[in-house]
């Protein structure tokens, strides 16, 4: 399901919220500078994923 952005997201998807909060704070903070990027679950999911790469 699409979403207008990561906070509609986040209020209306309640495992969304739950990965979100479980990730580091700077890739929450990388994520929150493109929230209208966000729109779904997976979107969410494959951001923090690219993201969270770079910690290698």
């Amino acid at each position: 399901m699409k979403y207008p952005d990561l906070q509609v997201l986040l209020a209306d998807a309640p495992e969304a919220k739950q990965y979100f909060d479980t990730l580091p704070d700077y890739v929450k903070d990388q994520i929150r500078t493109r929230p209208q990027g966000v729109n779904s679950f997976e979107s969410l999911q494959d951001y923090a994923e690219n993201l969270l790469r770079g910690d290698d």
